[in-house]
């Protein structure tokens, strides 16, 4: 079945569904959105807690979806885009059969998910009750399981607040949470045990888990017992769409690299949300997906594709940064510290020039996004090399810190 849309946003997550509901009642005409998942509303539909605006997880996916047929949009579920048949022609297998879709415009918002235990490279043998937090949250949120049916005895690897998720979720099953094992020396307070400057170095047991090889910063490892092994944070963007579609990737996020107004490398392809770079908050990923329905409307509009602009690179202790690329003359950016830092100095250059020094009056922690008002952008050269943002800064000390802070 070949057919034509407006325009095709592929991924039924905040960011989709948000642009979505503005497209379609902009006029953006026939508007529709692909969701893979038998149901639409991406990761909050299976976060069963508070955190989400005046809403928990499930109410929030609700009310994104109810807005964006309201508005007048498609939204399909169980429906996958697998291809390209061309620049803004995409493959996609539904319960129908297979289709090629043809839009005037593509969001890509497919999201982001945790790196799994085989890319952590732990090794040790394929048990049962190894999880990652997505897997727990669907487990207990969407299907109900509780008690032994999820595990007995439970330990979480990570160390962002997304680790704190899974401590409780475990809790609300009835499953008794052993420690967090983390190997950051400081961090969030976390509702549970933690051992800190710890790293899980094997999975042991046969048929079920029944523990797990834990090494300690001085070196000796010994064996933490427990049932259920839960692995949260690590976020990769779910970019394989966008690879086969051979829109340019971001050497820092890894999701693809886009200019402040969400354009990609491919004309007519634009891309918001957790696809970027990995995990924000649903808010922010629908802010996302709203500034790239603007943008999307003013290309539908006959608003002419700018020519790529400036790279935005990493230095120091920063990790990412989005977007990637500089043609606004004064965006906002999400930076990402690679470690905890105190009052790190900010510094941009170009080339030999120095555009801007500044300290950072804050701590800074690794699992949370800076936002950054590039006032310096209008001092760039549109014709110099890369704009190099840095980070530098020290980490704070790294003595013992009682288990469960």
């Amino acid at each position: 079945m070949n057919r034509t849309v407006d325009v095709l946003v592929v991924g039924g997550g905040p960011a989709g569904l948000a642009a979505a509901a503005r497209l379609a009642a902009a006029g953006a005409g026939h508007v529709e959105v692909l969701e893979r998942e038998r149901a639409a509303g991406g990761v909050p539909r299976h976060c069963g807690r508070a955190g989400f605006g005046a809403y928990t997880g499930p109410g929030y996916a609700r009310r994104a979806v109810d807005a964006a047929v309201r508005s007048g949009a498609r939204v399909r579920t169980g429906v996958s885009a697998t291809g390209w048949a061309g620049p803004l022609t995409l493959e996609v297998t539904a319960p129908t059969g297979l289709e090629l879709i043809t839009a005037s415009a593509v969001l890509l918002a497919t999201g982001a998910r945790e790196r799994p235990r085989s890319a952590r490279l732990v090794p040790g043998s394929r048990p049962a009750g190894v999880l990652s937090t997505g897997e727990l949250q669907q487990s207990v949120e969407l299907f109900g399981l509780r008690g032994e049916r999820i595990g007995r005895r439970a330990v979480v690897v990570g160390a962002d607040p997304v680790a704190g998720h899974a401590v409780r979720t475990l809790r609300r099953a009835g499953v008794d949470v052993a420690a967090v094992v983390t190997d950051r020396p400081r961090g969030p307070r976390l509702p549970a045990p933690v051992l800190r400057g710890a790293t899980v170095v094997e999975l042991v047991g046969r048929g079920r888990l029944s523990g797990v090889v834990v090494r300690g910063a001085d070196g000796r490892t010994g064996l933490l017992r427990c049932d259920t092994v839960v692995f949260t944070g690590d976020w990769l963007p779910d970019h394989e769409l966008a690879r086969a579609g051979r829109v340019l990737l971001d050497p820092g996020t890894r999701g693809p690299s886009v200019d402040p107004e969400y354009r990609t490398s491919v004309p007519g392809v634009f891309a918001a949300g957790n696809l970027l770079r990995g995990i924000e908050p649903a808010p922010a990923a629908a802010a996302e997906g709203r500034r790239a329905a603007d943008a999307a409307l003013a290309h539908l509009s006959g608003a002419p594709w700018p020519a790529p602009g400036l790279p935005l690179l990493t230095a120091g202790a920063l990790h990412w940064l989005c977007p990637g690329r500089l043609t606004a003359p004064a965006p906002t950016l999400l930076l990402r510290p690679t470690a905890r830092l105190v009052r790190p100095t900010l510094t941009v250059r170009q080339d030999a020039r120095l555009l801007l020094e500044r300290r950072i009056p804050a701590l800074l922690e690794p699992h949370r996004s800076l936002r950054h008002t590039a006032t310096w952008a209008g001092e760039a050269d549109p014709a110099g090399g890369p704009v190099v943002v840095g980070l530098d800064g020290r980490e704070p000390g790294r003595g013992a810190e009682p288990a469960g802070t």
